[in-house]
Parts: C-alpha cells; sequence; structure tokens
C-alpha cells in the first residue's frame, strides 16, 4: 500500500523554446514511474503536450500538470510555454510555484528567454534548481558554461553533478558525494559566497559536515540566494535521479495556514467547442468538496472588482486517483468543475490586499493572492473578421471563449464587425487562427498588427453641459466631469464628488459606464489610461430625463474635458541587450541609433570562451524587428539579441504615430 505524501510541491518547469523543458518533465514522470511509456516531443505524444496543435508544432502552448512521487514527497510538476508570444502562461504558472527548474541546453547555453525568466525568478526570490540539458550532444560545453551562468544568471551557481563524456553519446552524469572530504570542501566553498556559517565555519580550518553542508544548501536555495546546477539529458536520462532528489530535499514546502475559508487562484481555464469548461486551482488555504458553493473573485478591465458565486460539481485532485473526489487541501492543484463563468486569474474567497511580488516566491509561497505583474502586458493590437460574414456570430462566440482562457486577449467589438485582440507577438496570431478553425471551424483573417498606443492626460480639463432654465433643447441631462491625470499604472478611475443620491441609480451608472467607454476610445482614437474622471455636476428633470440623455452628453462632454486637458500619446518600448563581436560595435551602435534605440551600458565580457561587448539599451517596440533583422548582416551571423517589453514613453513626432508596423518598424496601432 503506497505511504500519504507528507507535503506537496509545486514545481514549474521553465526553459526558453526548443532548450528541452517538456522532454525533461516526460522523463521525470517516466523515471519516477509515474507513466509506463517516454513519449517524446517529435511523436507529439508526451503527457503534457496533449492539444492537437501542441502535437502538430512540437511546443508548448498552454501550461500542464502531471504529478510524481519522489520517496514522501508528491511533487506536482507544471510544464510551461517556451516561446515569448505565450509568456502570460508562464506568468499565471509562477503565481501558484513552490520552485522552478529552469532549463538550459549545454550546446546553446544562456538564451534569450533563460535571462528573462531568471531575473523573474530571482526578483521573486523563487527557490530554483538548474538543469543543463543535452550533455550528449556535440558541442555541449561543462566549466565555461557554469562560468556563464555565473555571470549571467546566478552568480552563486553550485554544481551538484560530475559529468565525463560531454558532448558525446558516452556523456554521464552523477551526483556529488557530499560523503567525500574533497567535493565538499570545494563546494563549500561556493555556498559560503551565500551563507556566513559555512563561511566561519571555512575561516576557521575546517569544512562543515554532509549534514551541515545539505542544511545551508537547503537554505539558501530556499531563500533564493544560489542555485544548485545539475548537468543531464532528458532523453538519455542522465543526471534525472539527482534532479529528483534535488527538487524533494532543497525545495520547501509552502506554509499552510489553516482555520480559514478556501482561498485559492485559478491558473488555466480549458473550455473545448460544446464541452465542460474546467479550471486548475491552487488553494492557499482551506479545503474545496464536490458541491461546495465558492465565490469567485475577479478584477475587471476598468480596475474594479466583481464576483461570481457557484456551485463545483466536480473537483479532481492532482496526484490522486480519478474520481476521487477530494477534498482538495492547501497547498494543492485540483481541476474544477461546475463553474460556467470561471476565468484565468479568478480569485476563491476573500481576496487578500495586493502584496506584490516582492516576497518570496511571491503570489503562492507567502500566500497573498495580488496579481504579480511581471512581464509587460501585450503590446500588438489585431483585427480579427470571419472569412465568411454568415459565421461573424460563431467568430465572436469563440474569441469570448478564448479570452476567457486568457483574459490579456481583451476581446472586444470593434468598426465594421470586427474584433479587436491584443497580442504578445505573431506566433501567438499564428495559433488563434489554428485553433479557431480546428476547434471551432471559423475561418478567420487577421489584419496586420499594430503596436499599441494609448494617451495620458498632460494636466487638468473640465467641462459641463446643463439643462437651460428656459426653452431647452437636446438631451435632458446636466453632467459636469474633470479629467485629470492620475499615477502610472493606475488605470481610468471614475468618482463622485456629487452626493450619489443626487441621481437615480440608473443615471449614475450610465454616466459612469460611458465615461469609461469613452476613455477606450479617447480623441485621437487611442485608449486613455492613468487618469481621474471625476463627476463634478449632475441633474435631471424627471419624468422627462432618462438614461439615453446622460450616454449622450457624458461621452461630448468627456471628450471636451480631455480637450483642454490636453493629451499626449505614448508607446511600449523594450529593453535589449545584445551580445556583439569585438568588431561590429560600431555599426550595429550606428543601425541601432538610426532605429531610434537609446544605448545604455556597455561592457566587454566574455561568452564561450570569446570576447565579445555586451550592448544594453531601450528601443521602441515598433522597431525590436527591425533590430533583430539588421543583427545577423552586421555580426556576421555571430550576434545574440535579447529584448523584453520594459514600460512606454511619449512618441517621438507624434506626426508618425499612426503609420502600420512593418519590416522596419514604421508606426505603431491603435489603442484597444
Amino acid at each position: 500500500m503506497a505511504l500519504s505524501p507528507s507535503h506537496t510541491l509545486n514545481i514549474g518547469i521553465l526553459a526558453h523554446v526548443d532548450a528541452g523543458k517538456t522532454s525533461l518533465t516526460e522523463r521525470l514522470l517516466f523515471d519516477s514511474g509515474a507513466i509506463e511509456r517516454l513519449g517524446s516531443v517529435d511523436a507529439g505524444d508526451t503527457r503534457t503536450d496533449t492539444g492537437d496543435l501542441e502535437r502538430q508544432r512540437g511546443i508548448t502552448i498552454r501550461s500542464a500538470v502531471a504529478s510524481f512521487t519522489a520517496g514522501d514527497v508528491q511533487i506536482n510538476l507544471i510544464d510551461t510555454p517556451g516561446h515569448a508570444d505565450f509568456i502570460a502562461e508562464v506568468e499565471r504558472a509562477l503565481g501558484v510555484l513552490d520552485g522552478a527548474v529552469l532549463v538550459l541546453s549545454a550546446v546553446e547555453g544562456v538564451q534569450a528567454g533563460t535571462r528573462l525568466l531568471m531575473r523573474t525568478l530571482r526578483r521573486l526570490r523563487l527557490p530554483t534548481l538548474l538543469f543543463v540539458n543535452k550533455i550528449d550532444r556535440v558541442g555541449a560545453r561543462g566549466d565555461a558554461l557554469l562560468a556563464d551562468i555565473r555571470r549571467g544568471l546566478a552568480p552563486v551557481a553550485v554544481p551538484m553533478t560530475a559529468v565525463t563524456g560531454l558532448g558525446t553519446p558516452r556523456a554521464r552524469a552523477s551526483a556529488h558525494p557530499l560523503t567525500d572530504p574533497l567535493v565538499r570542501e570545494r563546494i563549500a566553498e561556493v555556498v559560503a559566497e551565500a551563507d556566513d556559517a559555512v563561511l566561519a565555519r571555512l575561516v576557521d580550518g575546517g569544512a562543515p559536515s554532509a549534514g551541515q553542508l545539505r542544511a545551508a544548501l537547503a537554505a539558501r536555495t530556499a531563500d533564493g540566494s544560489l542555485h544548485p546546477v545539475y548537468f543531464g539529458s532528458a532523453l538519455g536520462g542522465q543526471g534525472v535521479d539527482a534532479l529528483i532528489a534535488g527538487m524533494a530535499g532543497l525545495i520547501p514546502p509552502a506554509p499552510v495556514r489553516s482555520g480559514g475559508g478556501p482561498r485559492g487562484t485559478v491558473f488555466a481555464v480549458r473550455q473545448p467547442p460544446g464541452g465542460e469548461r474546467t479550471a486548475h486551482v491552487r488553494l492557499y488555504e482551506g479545503e474545496l468538496r464536490p458541491r461546495q458553493r465558492v465565490v469567485l473573485h475577479r478584477r475587471t478591465a476598468d480596475g474594479g472588482s466583481t464576483a461570481l458565486a457557484g456551485r463545483i460539481t466536480g473537483l479532481d485532485v492532482v496526484g490522486r486517483p480519478p474520481g476521487d473526489g477530494g477534498p482538495l487541501t492547501a497547498g494543492n492543484i485540483a481541476v474544477l468543475r461546475g463553474l460556467p463563468g470561471i476565468r484565468t486569474g479568478d480569485r476563491l474567497g476573500t481576496p487578500l490586499p495586493d502584496s506584490g511580488a516582492g516576497g518570496r516566491g511571491g503570489d503562492a509561497r507567502s500566500g497573498g493572492q495580488g496579481d504579480l505583474g511581471l512581464f509587460a502586458a501585450p503590446t500588438l493590437e489585431t483585427l480579427v473578421r470571419a472569412r465568411n460574414p454568415a459565421r461573424a456570430a460563431a467568430l465572436r462566440a469563440a474569441l469570448l471563449a478564448l479570452a476567457d482562457q486568457d483574459p490579456l486577449l481583451q476581446a472586444r467589438p470593434a468598426d465594421g464587425g470586427a474584433t479587436s485582440l491584443l497580442l504578445h507577438g505573431e506566433v501567438q496570431k499564428e495559433i488563434i487562427a489554428a485553433t479557431l478553425l480546428q476547434e471551432y471551424g471559423v475561418e478567420a483573417e487577421f489584419a496586420p498588427s499594430r503596436v499599441v498606443c494609448f494617451e495620458r492626460p498632460c494636466g487638468t480639463g473640465e467641462a459641463c453641459h446643463e439643462i437651460a432654465r428656459r426653452g431647452h433643447t437636446g438631451p435632458w441631462a446636466t453632467v459636469g466631469l474633470r479629467v485629470e491625470p492620475g499615477p502610472r499604472g493606475s488605470g481610468p478611475v471614475f468618482a463622485y464628488e456629487t452626493e450619489l443620491g443626487a441621481l437615480p441609480h440608473g443615471f449614475h451608472q450610465a454616466v459612469e459606464e460611458t465615461a469609461l467607454a469613452t476613455l477606450r476610445r479617447g480623441p485621437r482614437g487611442l485608449a486613455v489610461t492613468d487618469c481621474r474622471v471625476v463627476l463634478t455636476r449632475s441633474g435631471f428633470v424627471g419624468p422627462v430625463s432618462v438614461a439615453g440623455h446622460f450616454r449622450t452628453v457624458t461621452s461630448a462632454v468627456l471628450l471636451r474635458a480631455l480637450g483642454r486637458a490636453g493629451t499626449r500619446i505614448h508607446e511600449p518600448y523594450h529593453a535589449f541587450e545584445a551580445e556583439l563581436p569585438f568588431d561590429a560595435l560600431a555599426p550595429v551602435a550606428a543601425r541601432l541609433g538610426a532605429l531610434g534605440a537609446e544605448i545604455g551600458e556597455t561592457s566587454a565580457e566574455t561568452s564561450g570562451g570569446r570576447p565579445m561587448w555586451l550592448v544594453g539599451g531601450v528601443v521602441p517596440a515598433r522597431r525590436v524587428r527591425a533590430c533583430e533583422a539588421a543583427l545577423p548582416g552586421l555580426t556576421h551571423g555571430e550576434g545574440v539579441w535579447t529584448s523584453a517589453p520594459s514600460g512606454d514613453r511619449p512618441v517621438r513626432g507624434e506626426g508618425a504615430w499612426c503609420l502600420p508596423a512593418g519590416p522596419e518598424g514604421e508606426g505603431t496601432g491603435r489603442g484597444a
């Protein structure tokens, strides 16, 4: 009879695309006995890539959960997408993790996505192990790659395995025996960089014992100050046993609160066409059982919140036999059924104040449930239409279903019967088009993507429409509005200086809804954000006044107030790093400057044993593709480009904002 696990760990498998992340997940499940046959990405039969598109393309599109047991520890693996276009899936997974395994290729080494992910993991102080995959491939590197990791990813990287036959099919990896005094002393010297107690022992002339060193490794891994490194091969199975031991022994479980009601986060929703909607939930506190009534809290697009009540009809706890029925306890993950309105990002129970992502592990490990905001919002917009106009309603329904699974898509009606979608990149657009065709039977046409620009008020402006005392014509509504700048990131906020009882509730609602809708398409057709709209005057004449009068007046008054306040267009920027051969610095810098980049820190580094320049800076998002396209020709194919969204700045020369984005990056897009 199998023993019940002492605790559960939720561990994410993260990597730059094609580093071998899904292959490692499959190997972990196979070697632990969770599956009987080893699947492969090429064959399209892995446990976690279950979608038709994932199997056809050989990439992970949606996060998936699978479970295995190591000793008395249940480990839930969350396999995340590696492609940057699906970074939203990664962010949602990070919010429910106890730890992570970051996968690198021993051949390609530290890549663009690797750096972005590691910076985020270190910011969260999330316990993270590094697995260097593909040691049996030609060109695999060992010590040189470890030096790159220490320089560019994790300053205190502790090698936990020894490798023989590196770069050959005979490559093998074995765990360093901490019982060996020489090995123990060598590892202790690295651990001492993050642990004062180990440093003190070494200074006093004695290495710590094996038990003391294990305890120090676990403590410093838990607080994110060091990162154990395991070498191996997911396909060949080398080094995987040592990694499993590290996952179970070095990553601690999250603290579990008791005595409160159920509280958790919905981090994935699946809605097959015509099928039942299911949701993956990580529980932080309390218990959930079938037929239990729950309340879900959701943040709305205008910064407010709404609640949805429902009853769970079915519950499958990850790691337990099908039909087990729960309960779902704190620290575990389950698939819920019976909540048709549930969406990705919903919060279960009474939400706590936003604690940010600065604590250890942020959302999951600290018990908070605030939005992490680790990665930038989508910076591209496209318009979608059904190729067959008769299928327009079906397309709209399908896009709304997809937006429930990924709220960042923000599916909204647009002019001419089109639907607006926000995207992270062109691959995501291709996947959405294929999903619409294969799963919903709708062939869609996508307009060329545009970079999303928006407006912010420059100052304060007021306007008013009043009902005349005599001979009034036009809408019977008095509305006065003031627009003023708000803090960065605050979004649009509506407030009152009038008494709430001065107008009937329906009129108040009409004013607020119309104001927020008008801000989505401001004076220049772009969304207006980070502003405060205040109702300063109101009046009506009953029974002549109706809600429609207030909607008509509010839009016109708000646009006049915005005109008096003045608005400025902003566009998204990317922060970039470029690795360049020594002789390519001047031509690359000249080209980047011509494309509007602002070059910041430049330093001489060594990568893979070769001298190179590391150039950093920022560049308008609409110019990123042009920068990427120019780099190979200017560096003889040796340059490496890394970029990620990084805030926004005012558009230079506002007459150019309306041009479509193209290969040269000319122009931005329209507001969402």
